[in-house]
């Protein structure tokens, strides 16, 4: 079975978020989500190495909260840049050699299963690169700066991509590598939201895989509620042992 390095991207400035502190920081259940994150990793077979890149700014709050725990979990941490293609090339430079796929994994999306995360590895270990995605069913308008409805936007071919993504480490080596060289050349002045962005731009190809719509991004205050609401349902598989967040606390 080949080896995965899970790197769990938690350095977003969370100016949508709200509320007191930054989003990693925030609470389900009485977990930090950036702890809960990494939790969908650190027990798979395949995964031999997980890591959290957090913003320089939260360095120091992260090891003084939860530093024991990161260790107990055997979790890299790696500090990350100012753009998310920043902190991910960051991640990158700390993969452990004998990780043959990368899965990067937003930190504000702990909504996810088991099954789900097997079926994306599967697909990646097949075909080089996969990626989550699920339909755009609404109906989509563009909005002016003056809040005025404008075009309605065709929704034909549209798919909206989740985390984790999983490639295998040389091709994303390559695009990122690529991306450093010459941003533009790869992607003219378009903004840098996700990884297979960057990898389909180097011109590697990316296979689609079915995802799920409860795998929500905590995005403002309000989601964490759902996403509360949602851990509950999610499908189980059974575990060993409890949880590392749980036994770091003895």
């Amino acid at each position: 079975m080949p080896k995965v390095s899970a790197m769990v991207v938690a350095a977003g400035k969370s100016e949508r978020f709200g509320g007191k502190e930054k989003k990693i920081f925030a609470l389900i259940d009485g977990q930090p989500l950036c702890l809960r994150a990494l939790q969908l990793f650190v027990n798979r077979e395949e995964v031999c190495q997980t890591i959290l890149v957090v913003a320089a700014e939260d360095m120091d709050q992260i090891k003084a909260k939860y530093g024991p725990n990161l260790g107990f979990m055997g979790v890299r941490l790696v500090e990350g840049g100012p753009e998310r293609c920043d902190s991910v090339a960051a991640g990158l430079a700390a993969v452990a050699g004998e990780a043959e796929f990368v899965a990067v994994h937003d930190a504000a999306r702990v909504c996810v299963a088991a099954e789900w995360i097997d079926r994306i590895f599967q697909v990646a270990f097949e075909t080089g690169a996969a990626v989550p995605v699920i339909p755009v069913t609404a109906t989509l308008k563009r909005v002016g700066p003056d809040r005025i409805l404008g075009d309605t936007v065709p929704r034909d071919g549209l798919w909206m991509a989740q985390t984790p993504q999983v490639f295998r480490k040389d091709l994303l080596q390559n695009a990122y590598q690529r991306l450093a060289e010459d941003r533009v050349a790869l992607l003219g002045h378009a903004a840098v939201t996700d990884d297979a962005q960057v990898v389909t731009a180097a011109g590697f190809p990316v296979t689609a895989v079915d995802g799920d719509a409860r795998n929500l991004k905590i995005t403002s205050t309000d989601d964490l509620k759902l996403a509360s609401a949602v851990v509950k349902i999610l499908p189980q598989k059974a575990v060993p042992r409890a949880g590392a967040f749980e036994e770091a606390q003895w």
